[in-house]
């Protein structure tokens, strides 16, 4: 009888193997709606590297498979034996749901294998036969140009991924969360209610103290989607300091996730390029100043946003990068004076000792 009741237990593996930002964004949302809409369920949740380690500070009692960047070499074929070990791995787990949420080649592989192997695969997947794919790389005929688009090599169960190539922020109007909502509710249809995107989680006891008296500025501009970090940071941090501002950066983070969250928690704003800093902010309920750079701010949907402009001639991604170019990025005086109206837009209290750690 108790072989008969395990038999029906539902075991579910949800993959999602990007950056930890996307994890948090994307990741999260979707574990905890398969919690919600499967209650009986063993989930296990495919991540990667520090997505693997916000998963386990977000949702503790969900089992994490932690895929290292040893076993995910940067060496194509290794990578690619790497992911079939995993995959025998998870073929002797016995799931009964396999969802792939990723749009990468080796998650797609992998969701490709275990479907030609006969697992209970959905999402997305290499449209390639993994015999052919195989085949190949042995007479080394696979293109790169294949390995390298995403449109050339994936395809999908979810009947409207064809959504996603397309430039969505023109015509869909009614989201509100970006490109998390748009992904998950238009293209996979998986998840029907507001995302659940938000980590509870302590404020850093030291900003937290300063915040009583002053705004805390998170200036987390360390990282850029878009192709170029902003090029100002230091004046920027230099003339909020002289209006009294509290500032700390990314790298007073120390690359913890942990540490950087409860820095966010702890302060009133984020100021940073597209990148996963603007979801950590969502998480802990800190608004975003966004610079936006060459990025549409309605993939991110942040509280504020600089508006959009043309790839820096001067600091983008072109091969003079002369001085003498002209610059278009956002200026730190300008900033300065955007971030002073937000303060009084918003009104925000500094930062309680209620949020501090006990």
């Amino acid at each position: 009888m108790n072989e008969l009741l395990e038999s029906k237990t539902e075991k579910i593996l949800l993959i999602r193997m990007l950056s930890s930002g996307d994890v948090c964004a994307i990741g999260l949302p979707v574990l905890r709606y398969f919690q919600k809409t499967h209650p009986n369920a063993e989930i296990h949740f495919l991540s990667f590297g520090d997505g693997a380690e916000l998963l386990k500070l977000a949702e503790p009692s969900v089992q994490v498979i932690h895929v290292t960047q040893q076993q995910w070499p940067d060496e194509f074929f290794q990578a690619m034996e790497s992911f079939l070990g995993l995959a025998e791995d998870i073929i002797g787990e016995n799931y009964t749901q396999i969802i792939n949420l990723d749009t990468t080649f080796m998650p797609c592989f992998l969701a490709r294998f275990l479907a030609d192997a006969g697992e209970p695969v959905s999402g997305n997947y290499l449209n390639m036969s993994i015999q052919l794919l195989l085949q190949q790389v042995q007479d080394t005929s696979l293109q790169a140009d294949y390995v390298n688009s995403t449109a050339a090599f994936m395809a999908s169960s979810f009947v409207n991924m064809h959504k996603w190539y397309g430039p969505w922020w023109q015509y869909d109007v009614e989201g509100e969360g970006g490109y998390p909502e748009f992904y998950l509710t238009k293209c996979c249809g998986l998840v029907v209610d507001k995302l659940q995107q938000t980590i509870t989680i302590g404020a850093d006891k030291r900003l937290a103290k300063k915040g009583k008296t002053n705004k805390v500025i998170g200036l987390c501009l360390g990282q850029s989607d878009d192709g170029y970090l902003y090029p100002y940071t230091s004046r920027l941090k230099k003339l909020l300091e002289q209006k009294g501002f509290v500032v700390w950066d990314d790298e007073d983070a120390k690359g913890d996730i942990r540490s950087l969250l409860k820095m966010l928690k702890a302060s009133d704003l984020t100021v940073c390029k597209p990148s996963g800093y603007r979801w950590y902010a969502q998480a802990v309920e800190c608004p975003t100043l966004l610079i936006s750079g060459v990025s549409e701010p309605a993939l991110l949907m942040p509280e504020f946003a600089t508006d959009p402009v043309t790839s820096c001639m001067q600091h983008g991604n072109n091969e003079s990068h002369i001085a003498a170019l002209e610059c278009n990025c956002d200026k730190p005086e300008d900033l300065l004076e955007s971030i002073e109206s937000i303060f009084v837009h918003l009104a925000i209290e500094p930062q309680d000792s209620e949020q501090q750690d006990e």
